[in-house]
């Protein structure tokens, strides 16, 4: 099991130093997931213009055990960042790359640690609307 990069950082994320942190001749497959701010969200009554997300102090070291779960008893190889601060439209707020010997492995640890991210690391985000509506959302990106 290899966590190669865990990391929450208030600088934009680089796919390609992911990408460049799980390169091993060993693995055949590379899954990588990015989420980006998008223009609008289900409950927003206008259009989405930014997200700020605010992290707790243990959240870099809760990525890195989130990694190592996702990971198991597998040999894959992981990098995963989250943005904390103000992200504009595009902004990528999180990227996972996942590097395995064969692609179902990959598939599976990525899902696994993404859907983590969501739901278990101490990130919080406030969503603001074209209209100047703000509104936090809960745990997770």
């Amino acid at each position: 099991m290899s966590v190669r990069l865990a990391q929450i950082s208030t600088e934009p994320l680089d796919v390609s130093a992911h990408v460049a942190a799980v390169d091993d001749p060993r693995m055949g497959a590379e899954i990588t997931f990015t989420g980006r701010v998008r223009d609008h969200d289900p409950d927003a009554a206008s259009g989405v213009v930014a997200l700020e997300y605010s992290s707790h102090p243990d959240a870099q070291k809760t990525l890195v055990q989130l990694c190592e779960q996702a990971i198991g008893d597998t040999a894959a190889i992981v990098a995963a960042s989250h943005r904390i601060g103000r992200l504009e439209v595009g902004d990528l707020a999180v990227v996972v790359v996942v590097a395995a010997a064969h692609r179902g492995e990959a598939y599976e640890v990525s899902r696994t640690l993404i859907e983590a991210i969501k739901h278990s690391l101490p990130i919080w985000k406030r969503q603001i609307e074209a209209d100047g509506t703000t509104n936090w959302k809960g745990l997770g990106g």
